[in-house]
């Protein structure tokens, strides 16, 4: 980890300074000594938010929530497959990716990185909005959990056998610059932690409408998520009422399912990427990767279009080009923003919270909500298949399907012959975690390699 220590303290502060332009050169100057405390370039609350941005900026990588995290998740289901045009995602769709990828690694380190500047600022001594300060540290606090869940589910052992998970950075210089990999409980309890903590710093008289910047109900929204997955149920239930019961947000009506996904900032988002024009274009956008005769790599798998009734409206995201099945309304251009959360999906997890806790009555009437809204038959039964399908239905394409498969022990079955994997792949796969780069193994003698990538 020293790499990301050493680095990002000056590319870091410098590309902040130029997204922000409210930190003078003086201040941020990427020629100052390494040994000088990165709090003192912080003279101001203006420059704590020019930071933040760099965070944000680094979320919208075409590495990470621009594409490629997301596209990812997606190829390694029974959603989508590469098909090559371009020679794009046909490695991760076939689960042969090698340790020379960095993948998420950089980017959701170096978020990691500002975010703990930020929350290492002594607020009281800036100029500016002070309580805004604190509440820029929630979202702090928030991004350095999203970025390390993001990173324990990609390379962490939970599932395939072992309990190794990754480093958790909490400090920017800390003088542990060759850290192992913290087990998996600690990862979660970590990040359970850091949602609390930015949940508490962050304050409603700062709530972004545009959901570009993340929100007090965000870090509840992902709380809920994080304990979803790794079967906290009590804690999803509460966390995930806890957003429903804010009462900001709300489910998308069937009338404006399929255009919500090119409306920024609608009622049932929680928290989405900031693009315009100028962001991930040409082949780096999500747009070109999911259709067009150029790119066009990510085309849909046949048994999609089962999944919808005559009038669910989810059914009118897909459609053809010629004869190929796409997904043609979400990402549906590149000045569309990236949802990373929303509330159908608070809907979804009380639902199953609510099951596994035992009140099947109530969970069944929660998990109606969404098809209530989509046009689509009721279910009469609630049970870990319907929630599964369920999920699958309202977030495909999203990338959350992936989880949802391992956190039941699922495989990825092969049901068709359009998918780049030669055969079934069995929950307890060691291709089911990514190999941690090689250039952190060559850097840091501390950090293990997954088994199955040597090392």
């Amino acid at each position: 980890m020293k790499r990301y220590l050493n680095k990002f303290y000056f590319v870091v502060l410098l590309a902040a300074m130029v997204a922000m332009g409210s930190c003078s050169t003086e201040d941020l100057d990427p020629s100052l000594e390494q040994s000088k405390r990165s709090e003192e370039a912080i003279k101001t609350v203006g420059d704590m938010e020019g930071l933040l941005k760099g965070a944000y900026n680094r979320l919208s990588a075409t590495g990470y929530y621009g594409r490629d995290y997301l596209v990812t998740n997606e190829v390694r289901t029974i959603n989508v497959f590469s098909n090559g045009n371009s020679g794009r995602f046909t490695t991760e769709a076939a689960l042969m990716y090698l340790p020379n990828s960095v993948y998420i690694w950089d980017n959701a380190y170096g978020v990691i990185a500002i975010a703990n500047i930020l929350i290492a600022t002594d607020v009281s001594t800036l100029e500016g909005d002070q309580d805004y300060g604190r509440h820029i540290q929630g979202q702090a606090y928030t991004l350095r959990a999203l970025a390390h869940y993001d990173l324990l589910k990609t390379y962490g052992q939970q599932y395939v056998g072992g309990d190794l998970g990754v480093p958790y950075i909490k400090t920017f210089k800390g003088g542990n610059d060759f850290p192992s990999r913290d087990t998996v409980d600690s990862n979660v309890n970590d990040i359970l932690s850091d949602l609390e903590a930015g949940f508490a710093a962050m304050s409603d008289d700062y709530f972004d409408a545009s959901k570009e910047f993340i929100s007090k109900y965000t870090a509840k929204a992902l709380e809920a998520r994080v304990a979803l997955q790794f079967e906290k149920w009590a804690q999803a239930r509460d966390a995930a009422k806890t957003v429903i019961d804010s009462g900001i947000y709300a489910i998308v009506p069937a009338g404006d399912y399929v255009a919500s996904f090119d409306n920024d900032g609608g009622a049932n988002s929680i928290f989405e990427i900031a693009y315009s024009g100028t962001d991930n274009n040409g082949s780096n956008s999500m747009e070109f990767i999911y259709r067009g005769s150029v790119y066009g790599d990510i085309q849909v798998l046949p048994n999609v279009e089962t999944l919808y009734g005559d009038d669910d409206v989810r059914a009118d995201i897909l459609g053809y080009e010629g004869d190929l099945l796409r997904n043609m309304g979400k990402y549906p251009n590149r000045e569309a923003n990236v949802i990373v959360i929303r509330y159908e999906e608070m809907i979804l997890t009380y639902a199953e919270a609510l099951f596994q806790l035992g009140d099947t009555a109530e969970a069944l009437t929660w998990l109606n909500m969404i098809p209530e809204n989509r046009g689509a038959d009721l279910y009469t039964e609630i049970n870990v298949d319907n929630i599964l399908l369920e999920n699958r239905k309202e977030f495909v394409f999203e990338g959350l399907y992936f989880w949802d498969m391992l956190r039941y022990g699922m495989g990825i079955d092969k049901v068709d012959p359009l998918q780049n994997i030669l055969e079934s792949v069995p929950f307890g796969d060691y291709r089911l975690a990514y190999p941690i780069p090689l250039t952190e193994i060559d850097a840091n003698s501390n950090v293990t390699q997954n088994p199955g990538y040597g090392g």
